[in-house]
């Protein structure tokens, strides 16, 4: 299949806009605890969806998994399992900083991390700078990071000008010291998703040579690094429900003080958030199969697009509702910033596919 960077552009967006989004639902939640609320959630994220799909779209799936070496097994796993710990902060850092700081400065480092990291493992990273395609692509990279940071900015400049009732008003737990330091660890390890879907790579082989069409290849691996990250996420979670006593809150149908649980709305809260977080990589693997040479910078245009269209849920949700006009236009520039840079990257993406 012939690449279309541009198109694979337009999956990161899609899949942007559904981790943007997915946090959303979860508002819809009653009277259950985070840890209760974030595991249902992501049993449909990391365990039903991906086989879901996957048995849907792959040409004999446990076929492809049953035939894969153990190492292309057990490090997109392990991985996982470090994206899974970074994950679960994440959710913290969405509470403490609210959507659009939260974003901005987590996402910000797993972009980083996550993208530069693997060609320079490889030894890529002077050849692809050696090129005018690779040279475009890493000034879309370079803007990207520009943008985050004046996300992020912007971000800090909100917490300096807003009463603590207002920052509460929005984001009820607001706590910038504590949402940054959770925010940069969350950072770091949601970088490993891009690592464990590296080392997958071998089960995108299989299912192609299996007869799985080119778009679907990377379906299967995501069956094994959010097996990861299902892993440490239902650890922390049960150790969680164990130690504050919440375990009860999967069954119970009212609270300890006998107030009634809408348990079946809460659980369809939770799948309908758990299912589009799922999509934001359903989409994020289709993308990746378009980009050609440049696949690395497919990490960049996913946390871009993410943090575009959770700027946008920000704005929604009035989470810059009393900012100074000055905090808004530096938060509009690094926005527009980062759609920029997305421009960047396919561009460069389309020269290092088609010019020769």
């Amino acid at each position: 299949m012939t690449s279309s960077p541009f198109l694979g552009v337009g999956f990161h967006w899609i899949g942007g806009l559904a981790a943007a989004s997915f946090y959303v639902p979860y508002r819809g939640v009653k009277r259950w605890s985070w840890e209760t609320y974030w595991l249902v959630g992501g049993f449909f994220s990391w365990i039903v969806a991906p086989w879901a799909v996957g048995l849907m779209m792959t040409q004999d799936l446990v076929g492809v998994l049953s035939r894969a070496p153990a190492n292309a097994l057990f490090w997109p796993w392990f991985f996982g399992v470090l994206w899974g710990l970074g994950g679960l902060t994440f959710g913290l850092s969405m509470r403490y900083l609210g959507v659009s700081l939260g974003y901005g400065v987590a996402l910000g480092i797993c972009a980083i991390c996550g993208t530069l990291i693997p060609p320079m493992l490889k030894g890529m990273l002077s050849s692809i700078a050696a090129t005018a395609a690779g040279k475009t692509t890493l000034a879309g990279i370079a803007i990207c990071v520009f943008g985050i940071a004046l996300s992020t900015l912007a971000g800090v400049a909100k917490a300096g000008e807003l009463t603590d009732a207002a920052k509460r008003e929005t984001v009820k737990e607001f706590d910038l010291k504590k949402g940054i330091g959770v925010a940069l660890f969350c950072g770091v390890l949601s970088a490993c998703m891009a690592f464990g879907l590296e080392a997958a790579a071998p089960l995108a082989k299989l299912a192609a040579n299996a007869g799985t069409a080119e778009l679907w290849t990377g379906l299967p691996k995501l069956v094994i690094v959010l097996l990861g990250g299902f892993t440490s996420n239902a650890i922390w979670c049960i150790t969680l429900n164990l130690c504050k006593g919440t375990m009860r809150e999967y069954l119970s149908t009212t609270t300890p003080e006998g107030v009634s649980v809408p348990r079946l709305t809460n659980l369809m809260f939770c799948a309908f958030a758990g299912v589009t977080w799922y999509f934001q990589f359903f989409f994020y693997t289709m993308g990746e199969t378009q980009m050609g040479a440049f696949r690395f910078s497919s990490w960049t245009l996913h946390m871009a697009s993410i943090i575009i269209f959770s700027a946008l849920w920000g704005y929604a949700l009035k989470e810059w509702r009393g900012t100074s006009r000055r905090t808004r236009l530096i938060f509009a520039a690094g926005v527009t910033a980062l759609i920029v840079s997305t421009l960047f990257v396919g561009y460069g993406s389309y020269l290092g596919s088609h010019v020769r």
